[in-house]
């Protein structure tokens, strides 16, 4: 359907609600030729049926006249004041669209902004990829969708959303007047959404915040970890020594980063599992040393049996025989007793 094919059924719709009172044969019968009518006056001269026949309202009044029907005394019914009402809001509409076109350099405002449709079907369907992140993750609008922390699910995200709403954008107007209408309502709703998501993201940017919501910015201290050095209460450098959880799960950091340490985990018969062994695996790397690295203490000497202990002395007599003079007798000097003093004789 062209332009003008839409341009006519729209003033014939226009022009039947204006006649909506009359009976359905009378209203028919009025209507009948005017499709082909507004076919010729469109193809006599440029411009917009509303400008070279006035308000639909105001055609379907001459088609009364004409006809010698007129309308009802009472007071029109809701739906007519709705329709009433819908039809004045089209046309301060098209007086606006009239007023501002000139001052963009166009006939109309709408002509400029039809031009640019194929932009607003890109943002339609950015602004829909980052409604669908924010429904499924909970997180808070970013610059880029965000499934999971994946770039390439973002990229595949914003390309089926884009391509979904370019496809729409090239049919819209072939579709009837409900979804159409139901188009129209989601692009207001994400127009809404992709305002309040930029005034949020501007105010983070301004206090300084993060860009980027926390859970997504995780950073392990330990990434950067080669050897561990254990010290002692005194800063000596302690080594064989290996790390254990609560649950007895050994700690595992680093990897054997010197030659010396490399050597030792290629197979061969100095070949030593990395897992079994100790910190550190770079004694020579210690980042500083504040004593000599203590030694095993050496072994405590083996106890000495315990000394005996002395008896009380026994008198002993001696064997040597002391010569005296005269030719005397001998005496006997007991060891450790008096001598006996010699009885005088006459």
């Amino acid at each position: 359907m062209t332009g003008t094919e839409q341009e006519i059924a729209r003033y014939v719709g226009q022009v039947r609600e204006a006649l909506a009172d009359l009976p359905p044969p009378v209203r028919n019968e009025l209507l009948e030729d005017l499709p082909e009518h507004l076919t010729e006056v469109a193809a006599e001269a440029e411009g917009s049926l509303y400008e070279r026949l006035g308000p639909p309202e105001a055609y379907a009044m001459e088609l009364r006249t004409a006809a010698g029907v007129r309308p009802p005394a009472s007071a029109a019914n809701l739906d007519q004041r709705i329709g009433a009402a819908v039809r004045r809001g089209r046309e301060r509409i098209r007086a606006a669209d009239t007023r501002l076109g000139p001052v963009l350099g166009y006939a109309r405002l709408s002509d400029f902004l039809r031009l640019l449709r194929p932009a607003w079907w890109i943002l339609r369907g950015y602004l829909a990829a980052m409604l669908i992140t924010v429904l499924l993750t909970g997180t808070s609008f970013g610059l880029l969708p965000r499934l999971g922390g994946s770039s390439l699910a973002a990229l595949l995200l914003l390309a089926a959303t884009i391509t979904a709403s370019v496809w729409l954008g090239r049919r819209t107007d072939r579709m009837g007047p409900r979804p159409r209408l139901v188009l129209n309502l989601g692009a207001v709703l994400l127009v809404l959404f992709g305002l309040a998501g930029f005034a949020e993201l501007d105010s983070r940017v301004g206090s300084g915040g993060n860009t980027m919501p926390y859970e997504h910015v995780y950073t392990d201290q330990y990434s950067g970890v080669q050897d561990v050095y254990v010290y002692d209460s005194q800063g000596r450098l302690l080594e064989g020594v290996r790390l254990f959880d609560q649950n007895g799960e050994p700690i595992r950091l680093g990897h054997p980063w010197c030659a010396e340490a490399r050597e030792r985990i290629v197979p061969g018969p100095d070949y030593v599992d990395p897992i079994r062994q100790p910190y550190p695996y770079c004694p020579q790397g210690a980042p500083f040393r504040f004593g000599p690295t203590p030694s095993p203490a050496p072994e405590p000497p083996a106890p000495e049996p315990p000394a005996a202990e002395p008896t009380a002395a026994e008198p002993t007599a001696s064997a040597e025989p002391s010569a005296t003079p005269g030719g005397a007798a001998p005496s006997v000097t007991p060891s450790g007793g008096q001598s006996p003093t010699p009885t005088p004789t006459d």
